[in-house]
């Protein structure tokens, strides 16, 4: 798994191996987080790009992590590869 990899539906940091998703076969997903991805499918397909900045910001407010970072967090979700699809 590549370092700064990040996950492309969440924007996740995937450090370390046993944060990927996982592909039909099992093996990590190199694109997606595990609490996005599983099985080769998303956890929650139904989910819109507003549903994913909701959770995205309120995932890193209980963390306490800075206001500045929660918005370029929640910004750069439209840039990801699962929210591309759908913008296409």
């Amino acid at each position: 798994m590549e370092n700064n990899q990040l996950c492309q539906s969440c924007s996740m940091p995937i450090n370390d191996p046993a944060m990927a998703g996982t592909e039909k076969d099992g093996s990590p997903s190199r694109e997606y987080c595990k609490y996005c991805y599983q099985n080769g499918t998303f956890t929650s397909p139904d989910m819109t790009l507003d549903d994913m900045r909701s959770v995205v910001k309120r995932e890193m407010e209980k963390r306490n992590i800075g206001e500045d970072i929660i918005t370029l967090a929640t910004n750069s979700l439209p840039h990801l590869k699962r929210w591309q699809k759908k913008m296409a």
